[in-house]
């Protein structure tokens, strides 16, 4: 367990450096960041103070070993003040190593400052975005693992009956179905339409002000209609995935002989079948987890939920590349970190299997 967790979180490092080092030359490609800042305004005196402040003066080469030694958690930052590569003793957790002129410090990754927001830490901004997406992912993969479980077993349990057949043309077309669109269609027909009935928005985030503009107040029933969309998607694979792997595990020698000994089809799948069949059905999951975060862009922007994938398309709006790359990291992170947990799981579900 031990050698298999440091040789996936090292090539889980390596897979954060090449997503960084891509990040950092094409936005460093794109076009001048300085001018950016400035919203191509012509005003060289500012221009060459931002360079300064941001170290945009420095050739590309040193701007982009500076890039990296911010995002390390282990780092060395110069003790003038007035050098770019200074860091704040207040930033830093630990000072493991000092030198005349250097620190070497273990610190959080510096994500920088964000362009556009008043040079707000892009950390900030993920911790204030991150836990809605977050919260949307969670309610979407739960959403569609209980109903797409029972969907499969049901589907499977009734093989080639109607039932069945209507399950796998629907989960067919929600597959089919791209999230913007889908989220436009529920938040007409079920914010809109359907108001009077569902007492659901349109638009509506979970934390919002009160009535009276003295406080905010969370509500629960904005997350609804996003979560219902995001889990559309996975949900559909689930309950194809349910459906065939228990399929597959029902004709089983071991299963025939549980039946022989007179046990329940409920005692079956509790007991024998449906932990075996979860295997597949997890690996997915995981994966479609990690999606979630990336493809709920469209969907917070649709619904305007204050989240990650909001605050990326605001991003890319305001060419707050800041704001991009760091979100991009993070939810690179979560992808590397989400595919070692799986791994575990896998192994645990499935005794034979072996972490190598």
């Amino acid at each position: 367990m031990i050698s298999f967790l440091i040789k996936n979180i090292f090539k889980g490092f390596l897979s954060l450096f090449g997503v960084a080092t891509l990040l950092f030359f094409l936005f460093n490609l794109l076009g001048d960041p300085s001018r950016m800042l400035l919203d191509q305004r012509e005003d060289q005196e500012q221009l060459e103070n931002i360079k300064i402040k941001y170290g945009l003066n420095l050739p590309i080469h040193e701007r982009y070993f500076q890039y990296l030694n911010d995002i390390s958690p282990l780092s060395v930052h110069s003790n003038n003040k007035n050098n770019y590569s200074y860091l704040s003793p207040k930033k830093s957790k630990l000072t493991w190593l000092q030198t005349e002129n250097y620190n070497f410090v273990l610190k959080f990754p510096n994500l920088r400052n964000s362009f556009q927001k008043n040079d707000k830490e892009v950390s900030s901004i993920l911790a204030e975005t991150l836990p809605n997406t977050l919260l949307l992912a969670v309610a979407a993969i739960s959403i569609a693992l209980v109903i797409g479980l029972i969907l499969g077993i049901i589907s499977a349990l009734k093989i080639n009956s109607f039932l069945d057949k209507c399950i796998m043309v629907i989960s067919t077309l929600g597959m089919s179905l791209p999230s913007f669109f889908s989220a436009i269609i529920f938040a007409w027909l079920f914010g809109f339409v359907l108001h009077k009935y569902t007492g659901l928005g349109m638009t509506g985030n979970i934390i919002e002000v009160d009535d009276f503009g003295e406080g905010t107040k969370i509500v629960w029933k904005n997350a609804i209609l996003p979560s219902l969309v995001l889990g559309i998607r996975p949900l559909a694979v689930i309950v194809q995935l349910t459906r065939n792997s228990l399929l597959d595990v029902l004709s089983k020698d071991y299963i025939r002989t549980a039946k022989s000994k007179g046990l329940s089809t409920y005692a079956i799948i509790k007991k024998h079948a449906l932990k075996n069949a979860l295997n597949p059905v997890i690996t997915t999951l995981s994966g479609w987890f990690a999606s979630l975060l990336a493809g709920a862009v469209f969907v917070e922007y649709i619904f305007n939920w204050n989240g990650l994938g909001k605050e990326i398309v605001n991003a890319l709006n305001s060419s707050d590349l800041p704001v991009i790359s760091g979100s991009i990291l993070t939810i690179a992170a979560f992808f590397i970190l989400l595919n070692i947990l799986v791994d575990i799981s896998y192994s645990i579900l499935d005794p034979s299997v072996e972490l190598k």
